[in-house]
């Protein structure tokens, strides 16, 4: 993890990740989890890119959906003795604000979806765990609500965001679907080849030795250098060959891949060479916070892709996404309940119905906007902008233009209009509310990358390829401005592993 990261990811984090990991697999597998079993019955392991051994335990090829449910049925058990008010779900709302008053977390402002009515939620802690901001690029395989929206709101609140240069672009998504299609192929034995039917990562000094399982970082880059000089098709994409595993092992191990496969592709994985290109995939940045999730608000804390810990560094090795999941979202949980248990003074009345009020002018002044500007229009022409300007292969030229632009859609969108003004269900304004955060949250992306002269995990700048250890082993903070965004640092935490050249 630590060399996957290029050094950058904090090792006091990391071994807290490591330490915490058998606890946490064994708490999923007893609430329900259907691990694959090995041969003497124990939780299977497959080989990931930059693991060094079969590392990472799975449900077949869909490992994340399997997580995401049996934590779902665990809510679902307290949601059911909410007479007893041990747990209440909000379904289909959006936090808009997050209230501080003297440094310290009081509550939030959210929006009710359904009503359109806002309203403020006093509160004796609160967590964020909302996901990456993979929307913000146009090619991404994230869902549609990862706006980044639940980054900008603490962003606006004071809160920093921490190394947000670091955007990982997975190797294979569907071509012209940016769905994904799992490391989990590669890790069962699938080869990239390019238009001649090569396994072209042989011909890459950094992918040489590890082929189709070098990390992340590394095969995307070599897949657009392919790509580039002549061996993709249609100068977009190669190929990934599964032919050779056999139908039997892809319909056991891989069985959602060939229903992707054959539902948005038309191509059967057992029989027919799949079309793959990389696609934004992850955010390694996120809210800063401590090994126990706490934020420079008080009473505040943050985990899973939505944080940064930092776990990840500049690259982070598959599966360790949804190891850092569970594992901080537990210390999260843990802590915020602590501190609610022994603390139990309500604060911040007064602040919270100002943040309402403020949110409520804000919405109306939204709605009532005399302005011609269409969120669809800006929103396109941002993911245009990340995909062009801020991708696998960056420069000072193109980010200082991403700059410009940027901020063109800023002032773009204070001419913003909202047809449809009603107060039920309007997804007009949520997605205007959301194209604020992202808008924010793409100027702090490209502001940590121009300013990070080195070539570092997933950051790569075409005119500084090396990394430099002597001016940039640290994290970039970003702190949100009226006039844009501050940049400050702050050292890597380094432990029992020193820093030296990151070989595969």
């Amino acid at each position: 993890t630590v060399k996957g990261s290029d050094y950058l990811a904090d090792q006091d984090a990391v071994i807290r990740m490591t330490k915490d990991a058998a606890e946490r697999i064994y708490e999923m597998e007893h609430w329900g989890c259907p691990f694959n079993r090995n041969a003497e019955g124990k939780i299977a392991q497959r080989p990931f890119g930059g693991a060094g051994f079969p590392r990472t335990c799975y449900v077949a090829d869909t490992t994340g959906h399997a997580l995401l449910h049996t934590l779902y049925q665990q809510t679902i058990k307290y949601k059911q003795a909410s007479e007893r008010k041990e747990m209440v779900i909000y379904e289909e709302w959006l936090v808009t604000d997050l209230v501080v008053e003297d440094g310290i977390c009081v509550g939030v402002i959210a929006l009710d979806i359904i009503s359109g009515r806002l309203e403020a939620f006093q509160a004796g802690a609160v967590i964020f765990a909302t996901g990456g901001a993979g929307r913000i690029y146009g090619n991404s395989t994230n869902a549609l609500i990862n706006t980044g929206m639940g980054m900008a709101v603490p962003y606006w609140a004071g809160v920093p965001l921490k190394d947000m240069e670091f955007i990982q672009f997975h190797p294979t998504t569907l071509v012209g679907k940016n769905i994904l299609i799992t490391e989990g192929c590669r890790g069962e034995g699938g080869f990239l080849l390019n238009n001649k039917g090569e396994r072209f990562l042989e011909k890459y000094s950094d992918s040489k030795k590890d082929m189709e399982v070098a990390p992340r970082d590394i095969i995307s880059r070599n897949i657009i250098r392919e790509i580039m000089t002549g061996g993709g098709f249609d100068n977009s994409y190669v190929h990934l060959d599964l032919r050779h595993l056999g139908e039997e092992k892809i319909i056991q191990r891989l069985p959602g891949i060939r229903d992707i496969c054959m539902e948005f592709a038309a191509v059967d994985p057992a029989k027919d060479l799949i079309p793959v290109q990389p696609g934004q995939h992850y955010t390694m940045g996120g809210i800063d916070c401590s090994t126990e999730c706490e934020t420079n608000v008080k009473r505040f804390y943050a985990a899973g892709e939505a944080a940064c810990v930092s776990v990840h560094g500049a690259n982070r090795l598959g599966g360790n996404s949804l190891l850092d999941t569970i594992v901080f979202g537990a210390i999260a949980g843990s802590n915020a309940a602590g501190h609610v248990r022994n603390s139990l003074d309500k604060k911040g009345e007064g602040a919270l119905n100002n943040a309402l009020k403020h949110g409520e002018q804000r919405i109306d002044a939204l709605c009532k906007s005399a302005g011609n500007e269409s969120h669809t229009d800006i929103k396109i022409a941002l993911n245009k902008v990340m995909d062009n300007n801020v991708g696998i292969f960056r420069n000072a030229s193109k980010l200082k233009e991403a700059v410009n632009e940027v901020k063109t859609l800023q002032e773009r969108y204070k001419r913003i209009k909202i047809n449809y003004t009603g107060k039920r269900v309007n997804l007009n304004l949520v997605w205007a509310l959301e194209l604020n955060g992202s808008l924010d949250v793409a100027e702090a992306v490209i502001a940590g990358a121009l300013a990070r002269e080195e070539s570092r995990g997933s950051h790569f700048r075409t005119d500084f390829p090396a990394r430099d250890d002597t001016g940039w082993l640290k994290h970039t903070l970003a702190y949100f401005t009226p006039e844009g965004v501050r940049l400050d640092y702050k050292p890597v935490n380094i432990g029992p592993f020193e820093p030296k050249e990151r070989k595969y």
